[in-house]
């Protein structure tokens, strides 16, 4: 099948159906263009099939493949025809976009971007050892898919096993299902409804043990980060301690200091003021000295 933008490959889905079993089918995507493709996978039935990857990024020129897994079914549909349809959306995306760019903007239709859409049908095909009869115009014909090849052998009984015919009927090969209103109304909803992407409902023991050994490692990582990170805020703690240390000594210490500088300014302060004060008695002093001296003397030269 091939498309503007994607090269699809197988045109439809077949799937070998068994009771109460899984079965899968594989379709690849090839990129045309030389631009980064997007795609999206969607389905009528989420419920009913796990896609894997359900989205992703083809680089140009280059292809890349993804799974879609039917869930164990419990009762076969009518005739084996199955009404379930896939919608595979593609869009051009820029230069170097991941996987994990993608976005569901990138597919709506009113973004003004071109939006390739190309739906894949479901066909049911029956294992080849169990053959499972078609209704066609009233008959009941093999279906040609479980048509195989076996040699004859005998069972106890005596009755020989057969081989189905090798020969095809040119009706058989044209048959199509007939689309009904359901079905395009299906289709019309089908952008509407994503695939959930699951994984399978009964997970292999090996795969928890696996998991719970992951999560064991994510913790003792995360754990060994948070004891790193608190050695490092207790070394933080130490160093900021030891500077409030110094800065308190230092502090006493200026303290101490200018107590000093004030005690000697107090000191200068009185050596200055004495020589002054006894300068100023020295000469009251003498001036009464002189003034008892001086008349003595007048007195003798008389």
């Amino acid at each position: 099948m091939t498309t503007d933008l994607l090269h699809i490959e197988p045109a439809e889905l077949r799937f070998v159906f068994e009771l109460k079993k899984q079965s899968s089918c594989l379709v690849q995507l090839g990129n045309k263009t030389d631009q980064y493709i997007a795609f999206k996978v969607k389905t009528t039935s989420p419920k009913k099939y796990c896609v894997r990857p359900n989205i992703g990024i083809i680089k140009p020129n280059e292809k890349c493949d993804f799974t879609v897994t039917m869930q164990a079914q419990r009762t076969a549909p009518p005739d084996m025809q199955c009404k379930d349809k896939f919608l595979i959306q593609s869009t051009v995306v820029p230069f170097g976009t991941a996987e994990d760019d993608i976005t569901s903007d990138m597919f709506a239709k009113d973004s003004g971007k071109y939006i390739e859409e190309k739906k894949l049908k479901v066909v049911l095909i029956s294992p080849p050892s169990s053959p499972v009869l078609l209704p066609l115009n009233g008959d009941m014909k093999h279906d040609p898919s479980n048509e195989v090849n076996v040699q004859k052998d005998k069972v106890p009984s005596g009755v020989e096993n057969i081989p189905p015919p090798h020969r095809v009927s040119e009706q058989v090969k044209g048959f199509e299902p007939v689309q009904d209103m359901k079905e395009d109304r299906a289709d019309e909803d089908i952008a509407t409804r994503q695939v959930e992407n699951v994984g399978d409902k009964k997970p292999a023991k090996d795969d928890v043990e696996l998991n719970l050994a992951n999560e064991s490692e994510e913790l003792k990582s995360r754990l060994s980060i948070m004891d790193s990170k608190l050695r490092e805020a207790g070394v933080t703690i130490m160093k900021l301690n030891e500077e409030r240390r110094r800065n308190t000594q230092e502090k006493d210490l200026l303290k101490k200091e200018l107590e000093v500088l004030k005690r000697k300014i107090n000191t200068k302060g009185v050596q200055a003021g004495f020589p002054f004060l006894f300068v100023c008695m020295v000469a009251l002093i003498g001036v009464a000295v002189g003034y008892y001296v001086h008349p003595q003397g007048r007195k003798l030269r008389a």
